[in-house]
């Protein structure tokens, strides 16, 4: 970096600031962020950042290696930004706005509970499902019939309320299914249970599984193969309603009284396999260098591609000329090409999203400059 000194005469002027060295440290700042490094880094945070003692030189001194929520890690990663890269900051145009700033796109871990819920399975009667059906078979034979027999058998039902059925669906031949209910948003969500096929693929004797411990490590292996026709993505999570039968009592000869409850557990797929959730949520952001510390920033970084310069008509030559006299010589010009690429190359923009878009030109020389552009009110606005 320069080393900036300044000789101040102490007579001779007028200040008029109340206090003259603010004036002073802000011009100093802005030139110091003009000399400031640019530096671009994508990194994840491992457990020793969480929890490593600020004596030791930590940042965050956690008792657990995650944060509390993603508002707290927004809050507190400019602090690790800061003390990990001191010298990072950004660049300005002759005008005073950013040309270049420093980014890091900064993976996390973050304390995302899922709520599991529990309850005792019910068995519903032929009567009971005729009731619905309106007809003398005792089973259901249309996915409607069981949320009409949620609503006529439940019908004050309050938010949390969680309800386990057994119940008979014809499909051609006649199944027991157990399927799991939460009330929510007033209405009945579905957590569709194991069919008995399924608990005797997984190599149960019965429709249940003996143990949770059994069934986390079952379920995790089953779910690839009932959602091997759906398109699943890293960090998806599946709740799965499964069944265990325990001892709830002794009867007056000794036996066991057992009964069969039905348990939701939370799975989370990292792209290849399912496996347990453990309330901990991965989340990706990305941080830039406004001048005077790191914020949350979207900026997308584009680089033009041979395809955006044919696009735009620059095909003889991979690059915008920008001398004196020539088409994209002003910058209006190049930005009415850039909103075209732009358009063409990314579809449902969200208010605010911003680029940062970097071009080969040609002055004379062969150079790369970046056009910082923003999607406002509906249109794109040069920054």
């Amino acid at each position: 970096m320069k080393k900036i000194i300044y000789s101040l005469i102490a007579f001779g002027f007028i200040f008029t600031s109340c206090d003259p060295m603010e004036d002073i440290n802000e011009e100093l700042d802005v030139i110091n962020a003009k000399n400031a490094e640019i530096g671009s880094l994508e990194y994840t945070l491992i457990d020793e950042d969480y929890i490593e003692k600020k004596s030791k030189g930590g940042y965050f001194e956690f008792k657990f290696p995650s944060f509390s929520s993603v508002d707290e890690a927004k809050e507190l990663l400019p602090v690790y930004l800061i003390g990990e890269y001191p010298m990072w900051g950004v660049t300005y145009k002759d005008n005073g706005e950013i040309e270049q700033a420093s980014s890091a796109l900064i993976t996390f871990d973050w304390y995302n509970k899922i709520p599991t819920y529990e309850a005792e399975v019910r068995i519903l009667t032929p009567e009971e499902q005729n009731a619905i059906t309106g007809d003398t078979y005792g089973n259901f034979s249309d996915e409607d019939h069981i949320f009409d027999f949620l609503a006529a058998e439940y019908p004050t039902a309050e938010e949390g309320d969680f309800v386990s059925l057994r119940y008979e669906y014809y499909a051609g031949s006649p199944t027991d299914l157990t399927d799991s209910f939460l009330f929510e948003n007033g209405e009945w969500t579905r957590f569709a249970g194991f069919t008995p096929a399924e608990y005797t693929a997984m190599g149960e004797s019965f429709p249940n599984f003996s143990s949770d411990d059994e069934a986390d490590l079952k379920i995790a292996v089953t779910l690839a193969e009932r959602f091997k026709f759906e398109t699943k993505e890293a960090g998806d999570i599946a709740v799965a309603s499964y069944e265990l039968s325990k001892v709830t009592g002794k009867k007056p000869d000794g036996s066991s009284i057992r009964k069969t409850f039905t348990y939701t557990s939370n799975f989370i797929f990292d792209g290849s396999k399912w496996s347990k959730y453990d309330n901990v949520a991965s989340e990706t952001i990305q941080f830039a260098h406004d001048g005077n510390t790191w914020v949350p920033d979207n900026t997308i970084k584009y680089t033009l591609t041979g395809a955006d310069y044919v696009l735009v008509g620059n095909d003889r030559f991979p690059n915008f000329d920008v001398r004196e006299g020539k088409d994209d010589a002003s910058e209006d010009a190049r930005f009415a090409k850039m909103v075209t690429i732009l358009t063409a190359n990314f579809t449902d923009v969200e208010e605010g999203q911003k680029f940062s878009v970097s071009y080969n030109v040609y002055s004379g020389s062969d150079a790369v400059w970046i056009m910082n552009i923003i999607f406002e009110d509906g249109v794109y606005v040069l920054k």
